[in-house]
Parts: C-alpha cells; sequence; structure tokens
C-alpha cells in the first residue's frame, strides 16, 4: 500500500518535493494555507503541471480533504511553509505554521522539517514537536531535518535524523537516482551552515572588490569571468538561512564576523545599487522629476521564504526617497513611452535575456544590477 505523505505548504519547494514523491508511488496530499484544505497530487498531476503557478492558472478538479483529517492519516508529514514576515515577526509566524502543522499527526509518524535553521534550531523544534503533540521523539514520533531550496531536489543529498539512522521509507520516497547520506541532527546543521557560509563568502568578496572597477575598461575585464552573470535575484538565495544562522550566536566570534560581514556586504550592494542609479542621472543630466525607475524582477510569489519580495520593497522604498516615480515590475514588460525618460533596473540573469531579446525602444537605459552594475544601454 502506498506511503500516505502530506506536504505542509502549497510552496513552489513544497510543490516540487510533492510531485518528485508522487512520481515515486507515495499517496501525496499538499496542503493549501490559503484555502486550507489538502489537494492529492497525482502522478498525471506531477507530469501534466511543473509549477504551483502553472497548477493554479488551469484550476484542474482535484481531490480535496480537510487539512486535519489529511494530517491525522499522514505517515510522512514535510513541512514547507510559505514565510512571508520579517525580522523578529519570522520566528513567531514559523513557529505558529509548524504548531498547525503538527497539532495532529498520529503515533508513527515521520515529521520533516524542510526551513534551514541555524545551531540548535532542531532540538527547538522537538521540543515544540513534542509539547503539542504529547508524542515522543525516538519513541512514538520520527523526526528528520532536510532543508528545502528550489535546487535541493538536484544537489542536497544529507538529512538530519533525530536518531542518526537511516530512513527506508524517505530514501524510496524522496529519491531521485541519488543515494540521501542520513546523519545526526546537529551534523546536518553544521553541513548546511558550510554551504551557506561558502556561498556568502564566495559573493561577498565578489561585491567588495567590484566596488573598485570604475572605468569600463576594467569593468568589461572582469565580466569576461562572468561576474557580470551574477543578478541580485542569485545574490539573496539563502539569505534567510544565513540571517538563521546569525540568531543561533551571541557575541563576537569569527563565525559572527563571517556571517555579520556577509549581510553587511548584500546591504552594501543595495545602497550601491541606488548610488549608480542616481548616478545616471546626475551623468545624464537627468532630473529626477523626469525620470521614471523601473525594477524589473519576476519573482516567484510561491517560493517558501520571502527575502525576494522583502528586498524588492526595500529598493523601491530606497529609491522613492530620491526619485518620485519608481515601480516594481514583472514580466512581460509594457515600456510605453511618455515624456520621462525609463531607467530599467534589471534584477535577474532571466529578465535581462528578456529585455535583450524584447528591447525594442533604444531611449531606455538598462542598468544590470550585478557586481559591476553595468549600463547596457544608454541614452
Amino acid at each position: 500500500m502506498a506511503t500516505k505523505v502530506v506536504v505542509y505548504g502549497l510552496s513552489t519547494e513544497g510543490y516540487s518535493i510533492a510531485c518528485q514523491i508522487a512520481l515515486n508511488g507515495g499517496d501525496v496530499q499538499i496542503i493549501d494555507e490559503s484555502t486550507p484544505s489538502a489537494i492529492s497530487i497525482k502522478q498525471d498531476i506531477a507530469n501534466l503541471y511543473p509549477s504551483v503557478q502553472a497548477l493554479k492558472d488551469d484550476e484542474p478538479l482535484l481531490a480535496m480533504t480537510s487539512i486535519d483529517a489529511a494530517i491525522s492519516k499522514a505517515q510522512v508529514l514535510i513541512f514547507a511553509p510559505r514565510i512571508r514576515k520579517t525580522g523578529q515577526d519570522i520566528k513567531i509566524e514559523i513557529n505558529s505554521k509548524f504548531k498547525d502543522a503538527v497539532s495532529n499527526v498520529k503515533k508513527g509518524c515521520i515529521v520533516v522539517y524542510g526551513l534551514g535553521t541555524g545551531f540548535g534550531g532542531n532540538s527547538e523544534n522537538i521540543l515544540l514537536l513534542e509539547h503539542v503533540t504529547g508524542l515522543k521523539v525516538g519513541k512514538n514520533v520520527s523526526y528528520f531535518y532536510y532543508p528545502l531550496s528550489k535546487e535541493t531536489t538536484i544537489t542536497k543529498t544529507c538529512i538530519g535524523s533525530s536518531n542518526g539512522k537511516e530512513n527506508e521509507i524517505l530514501n524510496k520516497l524522496l529519491s531521485n537516482d541519488k543515494k540521501f547520506n542520513f546523519l545526526s541532527l546537529s551534523s546536518a546543521e553544521y553541513f548546511h551552515a558550510i554551504d551557506i557560509l561558502k556561498r556568502f563568502s564566495n559573493q561577498t568578496s565578489i561585491l567588495e572588490v567590484c566596488k573598485f572597477a570604475k572605468d569600463s575598461v576594467t569593468k568589461s575585464d572582469l565580466n569576461s569571468e562572468n561576474l557580470g552573470e551574477i543578478f541580485l535575484d542569485d545574490m539573496i538565495n539563502g539569505l534567510f538561512d544565513l540571517r538563521a544562522l546569525s540568531n543561533s550566536f551571541e557575541g563576537a566570534s569569527s563565525l559572527m564576523y563571517l556571517i555579520n560581514g556577509s549581510m553587511k556586504g548584500m546591504d552594501g550592494y543595495i545602497k550601491r545599487l541606488i548610488d549608480e542609479t542616481r548616478l545616471i542621472l546626475k551623468k545624464n543630466e537627468l532630473k529626477a522629476s523626469r525620470t521614471k525607475i523601473l525594477l524589473l524582477w519576476t519573482l516567484d510569489q510561491h517560493e517558501m521564504k520571502g527575502e525576494k519580495i522583502e528586498k524588492l520593497q526595500e529598493l523601491e522604498t530606497k529609491l522613492k526617497d530620491y526619485i518620485g516615480d519608481v515601480e516594481a515590475i514583472s514580466q512581460p514588460v509594457n515600456t510605453f513611452q511618455n515624456d520621462k525618460t525609463t531607467i530599467v533596473v534589471v534584477c535577474s540573469k532571466h529578465d535581462f535575456h528578456y529585455m535583450m531579446k524584447n528591447k525594442k525602444d533604444d531611449q531606455l537605459i538598462l542598468l544590470k544590477a550585478n557586481p559591476l552594475c553595468q549600463l547596457v544601454s544608454q541614452k
């Protein structure tokens, strides 16, 4: 008989893993927090709809049950919610949703936590799970840590386990021609931290050095090493997890310097992008009142983590301090001409390729939101 799986959260990552499980023969339902109901994902749905948006756009007739009924029958529960709060409210939102997710789990259930945590985060989750359910991890309920991202299904092979042992059910359900390495929870947290810190340390080095590239020749030289292919969209990936890691520590330590340096590097880049935009006005002798800024960033609104939405709002708000007419847009782009000069700040590789393919107006000024802050077209 097929293993009954419930994925809590109709997120991009949650839907991706639900489809993988359906294709591997699991009986899977995914909880849409906004409805709220549990939707059955069969193999034909997994093959037909590649994304949450495609599924929502087509609105196929799907078997639905109540959340409580679905979770109470689940043999495996995967926690993959959409988190949209910021700052100190994030932890409150996560804990609230985790309580909702596990409140009806029964004995023998396998709980898989899909959000990245800092050091000791899983110990806190286990305490909360035991408090809400009255069950005991390791005795009548199992707990696993598998931090999800858009790249997880391709690259992630480590799963943290509360008993450090392999789980055949998860191996079979999540398998995608790869063998999983089941580790202790602390080891899985450390490996995840190393992945995140390596990524941001490398990125921060690039951002900080590229600040000094002022002239077009130097920018062109640096661009030959593909530095121009890193966009703001790529830079933000993993910021949620970096912040979670930051909250694990107090006081000064080498690790905290690494984490804080990475976060300051990201803040510094946002400031630099704003300065570069203002510099375009100065060099072209454009008046702020006669200039329109379009922030082109086609975001996945269904991603688990909302750090990209947050950064876009931050960029828009800060730019409005200098230029009144600022608008965040996504594809398709309608750059109808008015009497204002239009600067398009392109925030992702996908959006940049779209603009180069569809740019019909030579009067547009394009600024690539990459480490070099390159101008592609100048009036």
